[in-house]
Parts: structure tokens; sequence; C-alpha cells
């Protein structure tokens, strides 16, 4: 958790504000004797950064492959509400966290520690927070989403060993994962697909044209689900592609 605040600290409690002396929160005494009380630009940019925090956890980390994928697999089980949303965003978070904990450990570690100790300065905090992020994301784009955005936003060509900048390198990020998102999600598909077209083609040769598939082939999907272990193999796959 204090790797998911560090954006908030770094950019919001800057050695500006530190050296010019500005309070977070003052106190004035009117005329009547009653006490007021103001807050600084500082807290209410930290406030309004609160809203990009879910924007940041989504769309720079793992998160969107695995709650893609949960989609989907609800999906093709034929269960619209169950797991319910709830459930399937908290599993998607902790996931998430299980992750990404050697990324969030080593920014902990370089830029976090660091800065509390006051040993290095916000920016290169910032950097050194970055630069794993960033790893992270460059290891998981596929090389003609990273081309087309770097044509788009018109970056020159990059140095060997050269990191793309976040502008090209997080769009890219999100179109790999949602391309290996839908991968997954339809190899998913495939078995349970199978057990609907044979449900079907057995109410159909034996006249039954009025019953829905779905009521008899459910039951049978969540067996094979549960027989084969199911969500171990899910949670396992999903593990083992970001490594």
């Amino acid at each position: 958790m204090r790797v998911i605040i560090l954006f908030l600290v770094l950019l919001f409690t800057s050695q500006v504000s530190a050296e010019s002396g500005i309070p977070i929160l003052s106190v004035e005494t009117n005329q009547s004797g009653n006490q007021e009380y103001s807050i600084t630009l500082q807290v209410l940019g930290l406030m309004t950064l609160l809203t990009f925090l879910p924007a940041i956890i989504m769309m720079m980390t793992s998160f969107i492959r695995v709650t893609v994928v949960f989609a989907i697999l609800r999906q093709a089980l034929g269960m619209q509400q169950t797991p319910s949303n709830q459930i399937l965003i908290g599993l998607s978070l902790f996931l998430t966290f299980f992750i990404m904990s050697p990324i969030i450990e080593e920014v902990n570690q370089d830029a976090v520690t660091p800065y509390i100790n006051e040993e290095i300065t916000v920016m290169q905090a910032l950097d050194k927070a970055k630069s794993p992020f960033s790893r992270f994301m460059l290891g998981q784009i596929r090389e003609n989403d990273l081309s087309l955005f770097m044509d788009l936003s018109g970056t020159e060509p990059l140095a060997e060993g050269q990191m793309p900048p976040f502008k090209v390198l997080v769009p890219a990020f999100i179109i790999s994962e949602l391309k290996t998102a839908f991968q997954i999600g339809f190899l998913l598909f495939i078995p349970f697909l199978i057990i609907d077209l044979v449900i079907a083609s057995i109410l159909m040769a034996m006249g039954m044209m009025m019953l829905s598939p779905l009521i008899i082939s459910l039951p049978f999907k969540i067996m094979l689900f549960v027989l084969v272990d199911g969500w171990v193999l899910v949670v396992g796959t999903l593990s083992n592609s970001f490594l």
C-alpha cells in the first residue's frame, strides 16, 4: 500500500512547498473571535489526484488482463451474475497485488524508503519508482503495438536499451494486455462451447427444441470446471503469463 500512495506523496509533498514554508492547514481568528480554517492548494491537489488512483492501478499493472479474463470466464460458464462483480473485482485486485509484489518491493526499497529517510529528492524518487513499472510494461508489450504508438506520437527511433516515453508505453501496454486477455479468454471458451454444442445437438435429436440448451449445459459446465480445478488452472495460468 505504501507504493500506491507513493505517487500521491511524491507529486504533492515537494521540496518547493517545504522550503517556502506553506502550511497545510492555516487558522485565522476573525473579529468576532471565532476561528476559520483553510487548506492549501497542496491538499486540494492531493484529493484531486485520488480520483486518478483507480486508473493508475488498472492501466499500469496486471489488473487489465486479470479482470478481462475473469469476465470472459464467467460469460463462458453461462452465469451472468455469479460470481458477482464485487467478488471478481476483489479477486482481481488481490491477484494483481500478488503478481506485482516484486515490482512493489523494488519500488519500496529503491524509492519510497530512501525518500522517507530524506536520502533522495522528490524527482529522484519519482524516477526510481517509475523505472520498475516501465520495465514491467515493456516486457508485456508486443513490438507492433509499441511501433504503432511510436509512429502516432512521432517519437524518434529509440537507441538500444533506451526506454520508451510514458506517453507511448502506457497505451501500448493497455492494447497488448487486452489482446492477450482475449487470447486467453478464447482458449477458456472452447471446452464450454463444445459442451453447449453437444447438449444442443442432443436436445434437437430428442425433439426438445423448445427447451433452452443453457439450462441443461450449465450444470455440466460447472461440474467440468470443478473437476479440473478450474480456478487453480486459471489463476496459475494468469500468474505465469507475466513471467
